[in-house]
Order: C-alpha cells, then structure tokens, then sequence
C-alpha cells in the first residue's frame, strides 16, 4: 500500500494507493482544509480516523515549499514536516519529500493526452527537457530533466524571483507593487490567486474602468479573485477582462523564461487550479505572444508544445508514481 499526498497552503489531499498489476489505483482519499490543522501530523492522524493505516510498504508527500535534507518549512504554512519524522508515524522507513512542483511535474508524465490542452497547436513534438509551472495559492516552477531515456524531475523556488516588467503597462504595475512590498516583489505576488485580486486593485486604482457591482458589494468571505474572473467570464466586465488579460501576459512571460532557462525543448507544462478556470484568456493571444517575446529565441519559443493540464490531481499521482518507483 502507498501513501500519497498533495500538500498546499489552500488544501491537503491524501490517498492511500493500491498497485494492481503494476498499476496504482485508489483505495481511499480524503481533502482537508490546510488551515484547520496545526501540523501535517494532525491531518496524518486525522487520516488515520477514517482508513486504516496498517501496512504502508512507501509514502511520498509533494509540499508546497522547499525541501532540504528531508525536511521542509512550508511557504503558505506554519507547518514543519520532516521525512524521518513521518517514518516513526507511518511505520516505514521509504518516506519521501518532494516539492510540490516536482510531484507535479513527475504526475504529468503520467497523464493522458486528453487531460491537456494545447496553447500552441503549431508545435512540434521534440523529445527533451520539460518545464512545469503552477499558479495555484502561490507560484510553482519545476523542470523534468531528460537524460536521453526518461525523466527526472526537479523542483526549484523559481516563483520568488524577481518580476520583470516587458510593458510600459507593466512598468507602472512594478511601481505600484513597490509600495506595497518595498523589499521585494516577486512573480507569485501577482501569479496566484490572491495575485489576481492584486491585478484587480492595479487596474482599478490606475483608473482603467469602474469597479462591477459584483465586486462592489461582494461579502468578506467571498473570493474576490473567483469573483473577478466570474465577472470577467460570464459577465464580461472590462474590469476584470482586463484583470485577466494582464494575468494571462505575465504568466506568459513567466512561462517563457522558464522555458529558456531549462531549454524546454520537450515542452512546457501549465498545471495549478487557476489555469483550467481561465482557458479561455490563456487561449488567446495574450498568453502566447507573451511567452515567444524573447527577441533572438522567438522561434525556438514557437516551436514548443505548451499545455494545460485540466487534472487537478497531477501531483497527488506524481508523489503516489514516485513512491511506487522507489518501492
């Protein structure tokens, strides 16, 4: 039996997976809400309540945040979760700790074709390395590294380097946020969900257009960023159009860098929860003249697949994958 979970500043998602001729399948699952928990170990016991947890052969955990020595201090959490620690709680010594993003980038692998939609139909399909990128609650960044024969993943921090305006629109957006983050502003300050609510204020702020009823009278619990791209979407405000819009630019551009910086000839990988909700804005031309304005390499850009994987459980099965492959 396997252990996997997705760890994420938003929600925890646990499955225990069965391997049944060579293949894993479900046997229990349950999502917590991150925030209701002290410590990834109320949740594993929490976990423990509803299944039984008698015969765990390996377990592998993809957290949101960087994993050094087996030991990772969340980045949207006060959690310290720590791979020796878990092998005392889940009685097995093949405890694994991966970056989120890098459970993600291994699941992807795993996919099928009709779990993606491609921004680039134009592409050419070269083997290669292969970037990953999440907006998600925060902003991740991972590569799979092909080494001739198959691939392995590696997972960086990526997300916190620093944003890099390529519009005089997005010159005034990196003024703006200096006054709000005068020490540093990062991609995952405006590529997230709450980095939507961030563009959202920029705009309306700058004075671009008046604010959506919708917005005007939205109540504290609501997400103002779901709400923003529901008036973008279905009511079309030019608002939040725009909101969007900028959003699909920078990820774009973000996506772009990533894609130089790991000579992604294999493709590039957009997972997260937000990308599947916005299609539309990633698929028009924002997103993609964005990632190809990179001067002298624009047709190196051009000639890569870029997808969006509509499952929001890649790296839950990228940690369960992983695990299995280290049984």
């Amino acid at each position: 039996m396997i252990l996997a979970g997705d760890i994420g500043g938003t929600k925890t998602n646990l499955a225990l997976f069965e391997i049944k001729e060579e293949k894993l399948t479900i046997h229990a699952q349950t999502q917590f809400a991150s925030r209701d928990y002290t410590s990834f170990s109320d949740v594993i016991h929490a976990f423990k309540k509803q299944h039984i947890l008698s015969a765990i052969d390996s377990a592998c955990f993809g957290v949101a945040g960087p994993v050094i020595d087996g030991r990772c201090k969340t980045t949207n959490l006060p959690w310290d979760i720590a791979s020796s620690e878990l092998q005392n709680t889940l009685g097995t010594s093949k405890v694994h700790l991966l970056n989120d993003l890098e459970a993600t980038a291994y699941g992807m692998l795993y996919l099928d074709e009709n779990e993606f939609v491609h921004l680039n139909p134009s592409s050419t399909n070269t083997q290669g390395n292969r970037a990953v990128i999440a907006a998600g609650t925060g902003l991740g960044e991972a590569m799979l590294y092909f080494d001739g024969t198959s691939y392995h993943p590696i997972g960086s921090e990526g997300g916190h380097t620093d944003f890099a305006p390529v519009t005089a629109q997005q010159d005034a957006l990196l003024s703006w946020l200096r006054k709000r983050y005068p020490e540093h502003v990062s991609f995952e300050r405006i590529l997230s969900g709450p980095g939507i609510y961030t563009l959202y204020q920029f705009l309306s702020e700058s004075g671009f257009a008046p604010q959506p009823a919708s917005m005007l009278n939205i109540a504290p619990t609501q997400d103002r960023s779901a709400t923003i791209s529901t008036c973008a979407l279905k009511e079309n405000d030019p608002l939040c159009v725009e909101t969007l819009k900028l959003f699909a630019e920078i990820y774009g551009a973000e996506a772009g860098n990533l894609a130089l910086k790991s000579m992604s000839l294999g493709g590039v990988y957009i997972g997260g929860g937000i990308a599947p909700k916005i299609l539309p804005f990633l698929q028009n031309q924002n997103f993609m003249n964005a990632f190809t304005a990179k001067g002298r390499f624009e047709n190196m850009l051009r000639e890569m697949q870029v997808k969006v994987s509509l499952n929001q459980e890649t790296a839950l099965f990228g940690a369960a994958h992983f695990a299995k492959d280290r049984l």
